[in-house]
């Protein structure tokens, strides 16, 4: 897709949900990235009944319907393997810039843990393939790229044997990495609290404008 405008003029930003969600949860930033003077869509997936590589194909498919000409990428949990996933297989994406929140991109150790089980099968579904249990492909987006992980320790992760490591309850810090990434910032927060955070959405209005963190 062609586009004239720099990723530092960019205005539109598209939320991509985690497991078990549906986006309603992304309300809470989207307002707060509006008051920064974004406009804020949401993209709904099947994070249960498809792969992150289908999550990816149903994304591209999206994007390219409505012809954005420049667009960032926000992405909670397992929506940023389906990033990952994009990337890798649509990679003429509109230009923009892309921010991760506690996206268990080298695989998790939470979802690894259920799926031994077979309730815990039924819990992740397919996100496993590629994705929680397998990791996410290598990012190759070719883009500013930045990633927050929470250091809070509260969450699920206490209730299926414990995370011996920095976490956000469910996903451990060193989970996230990208060696590639443009900037990181930890916040001392929980997996789903961030979402709900001032100074997260700040730190993600902020790489949105200029690629980087503050500070």
């Amino acid at each position: 897709m062609s586009n004239t405008r720099g990723e530092g003029d960019c205005s539109r930003i598209l939320l991509v949900h985690g497991i078990w969600m549906t986006g309603i949860e992304l309300a809470w930033l989207g307002r707060r990235l509006s008051a920064n003077g974004f406009a804020v869509d949401r993209f709904r997936y099947r994070s249960l009944r498809q792969t992150p590589a289908e999550g990816a194909e149903r994304l591209n498919r999206f994007i390219r319907q409505r012809g954005y000409d420049c667009l960032h990428l926000v992405a909670h949990s397992l929506g940023g393997l389906v990033l990952l996933n994009l990337f890798d297989r649509y990679p003429d994406q509109p230009p923009g810039r892309v921010v991760l929140l506690g996206a268990p991109v080298q695989g998790s150790v939470v979802a690894r843990r259920l799926a031994h089980h077979p309730w815990g099968r039924h819990l992740i579904g397919r996100a496993g393939e590629r994705g929680l249990v397998e990791g996410a492909p290598p990012w190759n987006g070719g883009r500013e790229l930045g990633v927050v992980a929470g250091t809070s320790g509260l969450g699920i992760g206490r209730l299926l044997g414990g995370i011996d490591d920095v976490s956000d309850g469910t996903v451990m810090v060193k989970e996230t990495v990208i060696p590639a990434a443009s900037d990181r910032r930890l916040h001392a927060t929980g997996h789903m609290s961030m979402l709900f955070s001032a100074a997260v959405a700040a730190d993600v209005a902020e790489f949105l404008r200029h690629g980087r963190f503050p500070g």
